[in-house]
């Protein structure tokens, strides 16, 4: 079942980074890296909590889960620009590709704390 969930949970995943990761791209037009990362960030919160909900862990909406789930993406995020910031500035990763480490570094510590909420 885990094994099942975790592919899902890649899967809806992958989707979401698509779509902020595009939405990044956009912003980087007329933003600074760091303001665009923040705004595509919460947006992929709300992209992720309903994809996770409903494809991943199939479960049901409640207050809860929506107040808790934003807690997983608060740790992730602060995780995330330090990657970020260390991939751009010290390891002059360019900052169209940056986000994209952050997103494979921290996927495992998603997935466990999401399903902890969700679930």
């Amino acid at each position: 079942m885990i094994g099942t969930q975790f592919i899902k949970f890649v899967g809806v995943g992958s989707v979401n980074t698509v779509i902020t990761y595009l939405l990044y791209l956009l912003l980087l037009l007329v933003l600074d890296y760091q303001i665009a990362y923040t705004i595509t960030y919460i947006f992929g919160i709300g992209l992720a909590y309903w994809l996770n909900l409903k494809y991943v862990f199939q479960e049901k909406n409640s207050k809860r889960k929506m107040v808790l789930f934003p807690l997983v993406y608060l740790a992730q995020y602060i995780l995330g620009i330090l990657i970020l910031y260390v991939s751009i500035e010290k390891w002059s990763i360019p900052k169209e590709l940056a986000p994209l480490i952050v997103v494979m570094l921290t996927i495992p510590f998603v997935f466990i704390l999401s399903k902890k909420i969700l679930q």
